[in-house]
């Protein structure tokens, strides 16, 4: 059978590394993600720590970027809600295997504010926005019934009405301070460019990397 091969794209084909803005770089391959990676381009494993330097790492989904950084929405009452209020840290990992690329980024946490969070909410289904009331992340759960309930009385509750948004559940959004994009090359000799920000002027310095 006959091997089809994808059509490439120019930023495919163009040599990153000559890229200077990491974050316009960013979305140029989010933008390459989005129309190859056969799953959920905006995945990517959050890594934080606990309080006692435990680290702990989870798949949840991007939800906006720009020069400010890169936000998520969760339950602050949740593992990794807790875990970047106390420590404002946290770590992110993008990985595309269709395009055979990664992006890690390492900063600091900031918490969205209210409109922020309140335009994402109520732009989520219905049946989300229940469930951030519903559910009790993290926390130990008797058995599936119990879920089934909590989310049977909220909806009761709220019946066709406005559902606002729980107090607890907001959106993080983690600052760069930098950013490190790699693709794959043959015999492992993969490309590697680092970026990381200059606190004084917010400027970025590259760095190239061995593989």
């Amino acid at each position: 059978m006959e091997e089809v091969m994808a059509t490439e794209t120019d930023t495919q084909t163009r040599d990153f590394t000559l890229s200077e803005e990491p974050i316009k770089l960013f979305g140029e391959w989010l933008a390459d993600a989005t129309k190859r990676e056969v799953n959920d381009p905006t995945a990517l494993a959050l890594a934080t720590v606990d309080d006692d330097g435990m680290p702990n790492v989870r798949m949840v989904l991007l939800k906006g970027f720009d020069d400010a950084g890169f936000t998520i929405y969760t339950n602050f009452e949740s593992a990794k809600g807790e875990e970047m209020l106390a420590s404002r840290k946290a770590a992110m990992c993008f990985h595309w295997k269709s395009l055979r690329r990664q992006v890690r980024i390492r900063g600091t946490v900031e918490i969205v504010s209210d409109e922020e969070a309140d335009a994402y909410y109520d732009s989520r289904p219905r049946g989300s926005r229940i469930g951030a009331w519903a559910s009790r992340q993290s926390r130990p759960l008797e058995n599936r019934f119990a879920l089934e309930k909590s989310v049977a009385e909220y909806t009761a509750k709220f019946g066709l009405g406005e559902i606002p948004r729980p107090a607890h559940w907001s959106g993080f959004r983690v600052v760069p301070e930098s950013i490190e994009f790699w693709h794959d090359r043959k015999f492992r000799l993969h490309d590697r460019m680092r970026f990381e920000r200059d606190p004084e002027n917010e400027s970025w310095r590259k760095t190239r990397l061995y593989p």
